[in-house]
């Protein structure tokens, strides 16, 4: 699988985008900073978008995506989440208010988007690839991806504290190539982190050794927050007995 970094942290500045990657140009994860990052040609490429959890960093530009899609006639952008994740893009998000409602336009017979829902750990074909949500822990429903394609997997924490059943799953997931894995606040900031659902490299650590493999599995870390990107790096450099990488934008992976 070609994985490409679009946007890797936990905010945003000039230097510095929110969460959203790329399979083999037609299936991206997360939509942080999916026109931010992306010409159009790229965009107008995609066929599915996998939502972890339905905060903005998150689904930003599901907005901007659908309108640059729309004005091009592209096929309709699947985008795919859990039950709450999709009754929340549907009323707070592409709810004609805040933003157009893309199910409907150009017309309901062929819209711009199209929900798929995914139910926690049964398995969809997506965009050529089989994916299984996996509930992890977070402040509102948010699901970890186990994707696999035809030489193996990956899979994709979501936003995520310590959490139990994705491990469970994972340590009977076959050919698993990678892992991306949040990591956000330095170890100073556990307080804040456990409150907002997400990990310190302290966190991380403990989490991982839930899984049998860790040593050999290839960890991809995003979501940093920009304020605390030299701290939590230094942080996470002292780990031991991981196989750990900081995505940085641009970064490109054959997985």
């Amino acid at each position: 699988m070609d994985l490409k970094v679009i946007g890797c942290h936990g905010g945003e500045t000039p230097k510095h985008r929110t969460s959203a990657f790329i399979l083999d140009d037609k299936l991206a994860i997360d939509a942080g900073s999916l026109t931010s990052g992306m010409e159009l040609k790229a965009q107008c490429a995609l066929e599915a978008c996998l939502v972890s959890h339905a905060h903005l960093d998150h689904i930003r530009d599901l907005a901007t995506i659908a309108d640059n899609r729309l004005q091009n006639g592209c096929p309709p952008l699947i985008v795919a989440g859990t039950k709450q994740t999709l009754a929340i893009l549907k009323k707070h998000f592409f709810n004609g208010l805040l933003w157009p409602d893309f199910t409907k336009l150009p017309t309901a017979s062929k819209p711009t988007i199209e929900y798929l829902l995914l139910k926690p750990e049964v398995t969809t074909v997506i965009a050529g690839y089989k994916v299984r949500s996996i509930l992890v822990s977070h402040t509102i429903e948010c699901g970890a991806f186990i994707i696999e394609g035809k030489n193996g997997s990956i899979a994709y924490s979501g936003d995520t504290g310590p959490t139990e059943r994705l491990w469970e799953v994972l340590n009977e997931t076959p050919k698993l190539r990678a892992m991306l894995m949040e990591v956000s606040f330095p170890n100073s900031e556990h307080k804040l982190a456990k409150v907002s659902g997400h990990h310190t490299p302290e966190s991380l650590a403990i989490d991982m050794r839930k899984y049998k493999y860790v040593k050999e599995l290839p960890t991809l870390l995003y979501h940093i927050k920009p304020v605390f990107e030299r701290q939590v790096e230094r942080e996470c450099a002292k780990i031991k007995g991981m196989n750990l990488t900081i995505l940085n934008l641009g970064d490109h992976f054959l997985l």
